[in-house]
């Protein structure tokens, strides 16, 4: 009932855990582990008759809430203790890797669960109904309709990633060019992944020239996310490392030489997520790049040069276009009630769940984040501008004040 990692394939395994089982059979470094496949989570829909639920007005909800109170089957639960056993039981992590998740249209970045610091078969099997759970998720349906998959009386699929945990030191995300001409583009911050990727902390970028000459931008790195025993922890980054460069040149070159082997094996530009511990870099996820971020600025000009006018902030260029709107400043779900068609979303970060406003929304500002999080990803992939990592956005930017920003220069323009 579960599938090696190494013999994982999309069609049953979906794109995720494909391509870690395409890279682990090329000898790429991939953390070891193994697969729920979509039949499993298949045979489950059918005891549940989710097809039926699906129909009812508020289908997805009552969809999700089944399969949360439904109890695994033994011989699941067994295939899960094997697997875990196989793997010496160490903590892993319990990624979803779903129908239409990580394709070269769609990459549904950070839509479904994620779980991290899971030990043992109980809580792996809590976890793998939290990933089939999300499916129906209002960000994950929301999603699927505005990228043309479907809503919420579609009947999705989803297979389940456990691998073992790295606990990383510095994590970050890269992607890959797509010709020979191109560079690498990496982003990274310390501890574990999510900061990057769920856009919570600003963190540094790298580009590696086709020459391997390398250019940086260094950013203000408060928080980082590690893990203590079986729980995940917020830590304050003390004041004398927060601007230290993450990764050296040497290693963004180590890095950029990986991404062009995983390039080799899987295929066009990738958007890969990694991690260094020990000294050892591992790689968590690769999935086609579906939309191009805007070039990055050059590094800040010497001190003494020209600022920005006072009506005008700077941040990451996230997602190219202009759009002018009012400022709406959402600072958490208690907010969304306020947010109307047209609106330019400013918040500290984008949570999945924030996915229906991007719909609704001309722009997005936020206060931490870089081109390559998940909410830079989904933008681009919903054509609305993006300027991410904006300093203190949400009090700098007055709610009802009407902006201009522009995705392409990572500016946002206040009007009197």
């Amino acid at each position: 009932m579960v599938v090696r990692l190494a013999d994982a394939a999309p069609g049953t395994c979906g794109g995720k855990a494909g391509a870690l089982g395409a890279l682990l059979r090329a000898g790429l470094p991939v953390p070891d582990g193994f697969v729920v496949p979509f039949a499993v989570y298949r045979a489950v829909a059918r005891d549940l008759d989710l097809g039926g639920l699906l129909r009812e007005p508020v289908g997805a909800e009552v969809a999700r809430s089944a399969i949360e109170a439904h109890p695994l089957p033994a011989r699941l639960l067994e295939a899960l203790r094997s697997g875990l056993d196989a793997l010496d039981d160490p903590q892993v992590a319990v990624r979803s890797s779903a129908g239409n998740e990580d394709t070269a249209r769609t990459s549904a970045a950070g839509q479904h669960a994620t779980a991290l610091a899971v030990h043992g078969a109980d809580e792996v099997a809590r976890a793998v109904r939290a990933g089939w759970a999300s499916l129906f998720s209002p960000g994950a349906v929301a999603y699927r309709e505005a990228s043309g998959d479907g809503g919420a009386r579609d009947e999705p699929v989803m297979a389940v990633l456990v691998q073992r945990l790295v606990d990383a030191a510095v994590s970050g995300v890269m992607f890959t060019p797509g010709g020979p001409s191109g560079g690498t583009e990496i982003e990274a911050s310390w501890g574990l992944g999510p900061s990057v990727v769920g856009g919570t902390v600003t963190p540094d970028s790298f580009r590696v020239a086709p020459d391997g000459t390398v250019t940086r931008t260094l950013a203000d790195k408060r928080t980082r996310l590690d893990r203590q025993g079986e729980e995940l922890v917020t830590r304050h980054v003390p004041a004398r490392e927060r601007s230290l460069p993450t990764v050296d040149d040497a290693t963004a070159g180590r890095l950029a030489r990986l991404g062009q082997r995983i390039t080799a094996v899987l295929g066009g530009a990738q958007d890969v997520e990694w991690v260094i511990a020990d000294g050892r870099i591992w790689v968590l996820q690769a999935r086609p790049v579906t939309v191009e971020p805007p070039p990055a600025l050059p590094p800040p000009s010497p001190a003494g040069a020209p600022l920005d006018p006072p009506s005008t902030l700077t941040g990451t260029p996230g997602s190219r276009g202009t759009a002018t709107g009012t400022a709406r400043v959402v600072r958490g779900p208690g907010d969304f009630g306020r947010v109307e068609p047209g609106d330019i979303l400013v918040c500290p970060w984008t949570d999945p769940s924030w996915t229906p406003l991007l719909r609704t929304v001309a722009g997005v500002v936020t206060e931490t984040g870089g081109a390559l999080s998940h909410a830079a990803i989904v933008a681009r992939e919903q054509r609305i501008p993006a300027v991410l990592g904006v300093p203190n956005a949400t009090t700098r930017l007055h709610d009802g004040t009407p902006l201009t920003i522009d995705g392409s220069a990572g500016t946002v323009t206040r009007h009197t």
